[in-house]
């Protein structure tokens, strides 16, 4: 199994999604922001050329913004959730080549997610699995520019263009 860390996208979310009534808990909320879209872009940038240095500095400052009292205490709160969660936040830093969102793979599966709100799912184990393999094949298809259709066709023995093997295609890329 891959290893995974939490998305810093949807952590942001998390704030933004706050509701702030007053003056104080709006300056409090962007300014909490502010700070882990700094940190986030420093960290893409850190990802390029990564130090063990810089690495132990960008996990102090994670460690003050979560750290932070607020005096609102709705993101008091969540800050707090978000600092038990320090580690899969701050895996980026042992493993740079890990992805520090987690967009990508959203937009892969909002096809399923649309047609499983349409028509309300699967209706058994093997529907979930069927789908999901054949979705898997035709996003990993279309990211390396071979046609699913043509690729399906040759893997069931339909005479068409020849398709190498995906292992093949993603090698070559």
């Amino acid at each position: 199994m891959g290893e995974h860390a939490r998305c810093w996208v949807h952590m942001e979310r998390q704030i933004h999604a706050l509701a702030s009534f007053t003056e104080p808990q709006r300056r409090a909320k962007a300014l909490t922001q502010s700070r882990i879209w700094w940190l986030y872009n420093d960290i893409k940038g850190w990802c390029l050329d990564p130090t063990p240095r810089r690495a132990r500095e960008l996990a102090r400052r994670f460690d003050r913004i979560v750290g932070m009292k607020t005096r609102f205490v709705t993101l008091d709160r969540l800050l707090a959730r978000i600092r038990t969660d320090r580690q899969s936040f701050l895996k980026i830093l042992q493993r740079p080549d890990i992805p520090v969102h987690t967009n990508g793979s959203e937009n892969d599966i909002r096809s399923v997610v649309t047609r499983r709100k349409i028509s309300g799912g699967t209706h058994s184990d093997q529907g979930r699995a069927a789908r999901d393999t054949m979705l898997s094949m035709m996003k990993t298809c279309n990211k390396l520019g071979a046609s699913f259709w043509d690729y399906l066709g040759d893997r069931l023995g339909i005479p068409s263009s020849k398709i190498l093997p995906l292992p093949v295609l993603l090698a070559a890329r």
